[in-house]
């Protein structure tokens, strides 16, 4: 077990992709307990051949036809009309954007390259850093996987038999929570800064003539959310719903998806949900052979032997959570740790909602810290900035974001409130 765990780690830090290192530690710890090789495939398979799981491409797709088919330009146009005028009005127009995409995609790197592609380059010009730009895409995009739907959300309700539905309700509040403060941190830096507003005042008519024209984009979350709460749908069949939503929406409302960027748009949900789904099937066989090893167990009994007061334990799991997710990808994360952390947070008292809202918040902000941040990847490349550089201009929102985490955890009722808990 501990070779494992030991090798795992080295892998990853030798930058091995996380399914090679994943793969690679698990087929050499089942040779050293003389397990059978052929059992591997089979647990991945069982690790992916789930209903729950059809979600993951299917918001993909959702969101990549929205990106292609003009609704997060239509998204953006409506964000910048409402807040363009403040100073730092374009910084907030990303968070505010991202806020508005992340009720389709639920992904957090989908919502990075969406926004951070029609942002970045306008925020360039008009005056900010390159790196800076990149640090406040990422971090709005990190919001992708909070505000509902939510890809990891959807993996952890599959882990731990938990309402996806009640999930992508609870994170509406947060999602929110952590959207205001990263806007009132852009305000701080723009000011600081002294960034320059792109246009002098409110304009009404701008703002109705952008509300019209993006009504039929904003109806995608309406729906979704609105299916979900009415019953009428469940979580899977909400992302089939946003898929063909999103095509019609494009292809004949908008006329801005035609068969060329319909190609593209399926073709990056293939491979991008595929990674998803490698990812969770070679974890799956991971987190079953540290099960049959009794890991899950020991790791509960350490973290109970340390201390029995509950405040502290939650903050030793989120300690331990941002530390992993710095290193390992967000679905591994999610596979391998929900088993350990889950049980120990229901022992304590925790609410499984408050638990999933926690841990997704938590691993968004591994999506902001090197050397596996996704969002920094995605937006560092757009903006041409090294992510060494985007590194140190995220510090602010990563600070923020671990206070709203705190809230999250230490305050119920902004998780439960919705669901009428």
């Amino acid at each position: 077990m501990v070779l494992l765990i030991v090798l795992l780690i080295f892998l990853i830090l030798l930058s091995f992709p996380i399914v090679l290192a994943i793969a690679s530690s698990t087929t050499i710890s089942f040779l050293i307990s003389h397990l059978p090789l052929y059992m591997i495939p089979q647990k991945m398979f069982d690790g992916i051949n789930s209903y729950v799981l059809l979600a993951v491409p299917l918001f993909m797709l959702a969101g990549n036809f929205m990106d292609q088919g003009g609704l997060s330009y239509r998204i953006v146009r409506l964000s910048e009309s409402i807040v363009g005028h403040f100073k730092g009005g374009l910084a907030m127009t990303a968070i505010l954007a991202s806020m508005l995409f992340a009720g389709v995609s639920g992904s957090a790197a989908a919502d990075t390259a969406a926004i951070g592609s029609i942002l970045i380059p306008s925020m360039k010009r008009n005056g900010y850093p390159k790196d800076l730009a990149a640090s406040i895409i990422a971090a709005g995009g990190s919001i992708g996987v909070i505000i509902p739907p939510s890809i990891p959300m959807i993996i952890f309700g599959f882990i731990s038999d938990v309402s996806i539905g009640k999930l992508f309700i609870a994170g509406i509040l947060p999602g929110i929570l952590i959207g205001l403060s990263l806007i009132f941190v852009t305000l701080i830096i723009a000011k600081k800064l002294n960034i320059q507003t792109t246009k002098e005042k409110f304009d009404f008519k701008e703002f109705i003539d952008s509300l019209k024209d993006a009504i039929w984009a904003l109806g995608a979350p309406i729906i979704i959310i609105g299916g979900i709460l009415g019953g009428i749908f469940t979580a899977t069949e909400s992302a089939a719903v946003a898929v063909v939503y999103s095509f019609i929406v494009g292809k004949f409302i908008y006329k801005e998806l035609n068969w060329q960027n319909f190609n593209k748009a399926v073709l990056s949900s293939i491979i991008t949900s595929s990674v998803i789904l490698m990812i969770i099937s070679v974890a799956s066989v991971f987190a079953w052979f540290l099960s049959i090893k009794n890991v899950q167990a020991q790791l509960t009994q350490f973290f109970l032997t340390v201390t029995h007061n509950k405040f502290i334990l939650v903050i030793l799991i989120n300690i331990f959570l941002l530390i992993m997710g710095t290193f390992v990808e967000t679905a591994a994360s999610l596979i391998l740790f929900v088993p350990v952390v889950a049980p120990i947070l229901n022992s304590i008292g925790v609410d499984p909602l408050t638990s999933g809202v926690m841990i997704v918040t938590n691993l968004a902000i591994g999506m902001l810290t090197p050397p596996l941040g996704i969002c920094l990847i995605v937006s560092g490349a757009i903006s041409g900035s090294k992510i060494v550089e985007v590194s140190k201009t995220i510090l602010p929102f990563l600070f923020v974001m671990i206070i709203d985490l705190m809230i999250i955890a230490f305050f119920p009722p902004l998780t439960n409130i919705l669901i009428g808990k």
